[in-house]
C-alpha cells in the first residue's frame, strides 16, 4: 500500500488556483471546491464572477443571519450582490458562455486524461441530476483549470492515460491542480502536461508513483 502523503488542503488548492486569476478576467467557478477560489483573490485583482443561473458580478458569501434566499449561485449556495451586479435569464447566461466571453472556468473532475479529456458529470449506474453547465463551459471558456484530488478513495490515479468515465469534453483542460501537484500545458494542440510544482514535502518521484498519466 502506498504511503499516505499530506498534500495541500482544499483551501490551499483553491488559493493556488486563485493565482491564475488576472485583473479584468470574467470567471465562472464550478460547483464544489472551485467556489472556494473566490475567497483567495489577491488584493488589487478585480475579477467578475459569472453564475450560469443568471448573475454577473457575484459578491462574497454572506455573514450568518444576512443570507438572502433569492441570491444563490449555481450550486445553490447563498451569495451577495455588488453595486455592479446584473441579472438575466439562464439562456442569456449560456449565450455568454457559448459566445466565448468567459476568460476562465475552474471546474472539479472525476478524471482527466493526459491528452486533456475531462470527465466530471456522471458515473454510469448512479443517479445524476443532469450534466449542468460543464459541457458548455469546457467548449466556450477560453481556459479550463481543474481542481481535484490526486487519487480516488481506492488510491487510483484520477490523472489517467485515458478517461474511463463518460466525457464532458475532449482535449479541453489547460491546467490541473491536485492536493499533491500542479500540471499545465502550453496549448491544446498535442502539447503534453508538465509538472510545474508539488506540494511541500512531495517529490516528483512521489507524483510518478501515484499518477497513471504520462507527463514531463
Amino acid at each position: 500500500m502506498a504511503t499516505i502523503l499530506k498534500g495541500w488542503t482544499r483551501d490551499e488548492m483553491a488559493a493556488r488556483a486563485a493565482k491564475e486569476l488576472l485583473d479584468g478576467f470574467y470567471v465562472n467557478l464550478g460547483i464544489g471546491m472551485p467556489t472556494l477560489v473566490a475567497n483567495h483573490v489577491a488584493p488589487g485583482v478585480d475579477i467578475t464572477l459569472q453564475s450560469e443561473n443568471g448573475m454577473l458580478g457575484m459578491g462574497p458569501f454572506p455573514f450568518a443571519g444576512e443570507e438572502d434566499p433569492d441570491l444563490i449561485n449555481a450550486g445553490k449556495q447563498t451569495i451577495t450582490e455588488l453595486r455592479r451586479t446584473s441579472y438575466f435569464s439562464s439562456a442569456d447566461s449560456f449565450a455568454m458562455i457559448r459566445g466565448g466571453h468567459m476568460d476562465l472556468s475552474i471546474l472539479g473532475a472525476m478524471e482527466v486524461a493526459e491528452n486533456g479529456d475531462l470527465a466530471n458529470w456522471m458515473v454510469p449506474g448512479k443517479m445524476v441530476k443532469g450534466m449542468g453547465g460543464a459541457m458548455d463551459l469546457v467548449a466556450g471558456a477560453r481556459r479550463i483549470i481543474v481542481l481535484m484530488e490526486h487519487n480516488d478513495k481506492a488510491g487510483g490515479s484520477k490523472f489517467r492515460k485515458s478517461c474511463t468515465l463518460p466525457l464532458t469534453g475532449a482535449n479541453v483542460v489547460d491546467m490541473i491542480i491536485t492536493d499533491l501537484a500542479v500540471f499545465a500545458r502550453d496549448d491544446r494542440k498535442g502539447a503534453p502536461f508538465r509538472l510545474l510544482e508539488t506540494a511541500p514535502g512531495i517529490t516528483a518521484d512521489d507524483i510518478r508513483a501515484r499518477t497513471e498519466a504520462t507527463f514531463i
